[in-house]
């Protein structure tokens, strides 16, 4: 039967255009999804971060801190002696209060948060989601990784699960959950801005491997969570500016390998063990490039090795243009450290390098930074 012929005995009675709506529903029934149900993999329209909320925020504490100020003797500075100040007998203690963030990492109690949040506090006290509250113990903290690890006597905690770091591009959603300016459970959004960001002047070059973010991290913030579109967690939020002092809507989280890191070393050992290859290198700039006949600017000059290192062990050697380590490039040296900050000694890393425009790789195992070490 023809189109014509049916619309002309079939569709006059319920009229020409349901009857074709109907029509192009059975031939092309792909086509039912855009009137009803969108189908997977199509655009969806506005869309909410509610169930990444909901799985990511019980894992989200409050942390508020005590630190008393005690008043310190006039008596104790000779100058005002000399002028002839006298202590003011009704100047008393005074007490500070902070506030801040953590995260619940598993269900033994540890919580990660920043250093800078419970530094020099008196006391801690941590507040869940649900409303319970506890009295915080310092396991650990290092003022350089800007981390420190919290644990509480609880029962029937929810830890957070963790993403694919890995997978991590520039672009993909984020969502920062924490207690800015004491206002509790609070989420902003944004995007991944940025992998690997290095500040200028910010501590240790091991350090240097940021998230950088839009999602707002403001004071309170620091310690928080950094989750995915699936409320997974990134990274610990840290209240960091800029050097010029702007933030101008750009903040930073620790990637949560390096956090997770510098926690089971704190809780093993009670401080941060970075791992060390043994080795001085530099970026290869184009002159490199040329001077040692390279094929491209990519990878890091080995320009020293420790005598007995892993390095030296493994057969590296001064000229060496290392690639990758453990299958990640290694475009500078600051990539390189970063790379190096999330193992731990007796780690096994495969390494590929260029040798005399030759790819190799080897294995090295990581060691702790030893004392002084004569370089070949």
């Amino acid at each position: 039967m023809s189109l014509k012929r049916f619309l002309q005995e079939w569709a006059a009675p319920i009229g020409i255009g349901l009857a074709l709506a109907i029509t192009l529903l059975v031939l092309f029934p792909q086509l039912r999804n855009s009137a009803g149900t969108p189908g997977a993999g199509e655009w969806q329209g506005p869309m909410s971060y509610a169930s990444a909320v909901n799985r990511a925020a019980p894992s989200v504490v409050n942390i508020y801190t005590r630190n008393v100020l005690h008043r310190q003797s006039l008596n104790n500075d000779p100058m005002r002696r000399f002028l002839g100040y006298r202590d003011n007998p009704q100047q008393r203690d005074r007490i500070q209060v902070n506030l801040g963030s953590g995260v619940i990492v598993n269900d033994e109690g540890y919580i990660l948060t920043n250093h800078h949040v419970i530094d020099q506090a008196d006391a801690i006290i941590i507040l869940l989601s649900d409303g319970r509250e506890a009295e915080a113990k310092v396991v650990g903290s290092d003022p350089d990784f800007d981390l420190a690890v919290l644990k509480i006597d609880l029962p029937n905690l929810t830890p957070i699960e963790v993403s694919d770091l890995e997978r991590v591009q520039v672009g993909d959603v984020a969502l920062a959950i924490g207690n800015p300016f004491g206002l509790s459970q609070t989420v902003t959004q944004g995007i991944i801005s940025a992998t690997g960001r290095y500040l200028p002047g910010d501590g240790p070059s091991y350090l240097q491997n940021f998230l950088q973010t839009d999602a707002a991290i403001n004071p309170g913030n620091s310690g928080g969570a950094l989750v995915d579109a699936r409320g997974r967690l990134l990274g610990i939020n840290t209240e960091k500016a800029t050097e010029t002092g702007i933030r101008g809507g750009i903040g930073f989280a620790i990637p949560a390998n390096i956090a997770f890191k510098v926690m089971n070393d704190l809780i093993e050992y009670g401080r941060v063990v970075p791992g060390w290859l043994g080795i001085e290198a530099r970026k290869v700039t184009p002159e490199l490039a040329r001077a040692f006949h390279l094929n491209s600017n990519h990878g890091v000059l080995v320009t020293a090795i420790y005598d007995q290192g892993p390095a030296f062990q493994a057969g590296l050697k001064p000229g060496d243009v290392i690639t990758q380590i453990n299958g990640l490039p290694i475009n500078d040296g600051k990539r390189g450290v970063a790379a190096m900050a999330t193992l731990r000694p007796g780690d096994t890393i495969s390494i590929t390098y260029m040798r005399n425009k030759e790819v190799r790789t080897v294995n090295a195992t990581v060691s702790e930074v030893p004392k002084p070490q004569k370089r070949t």
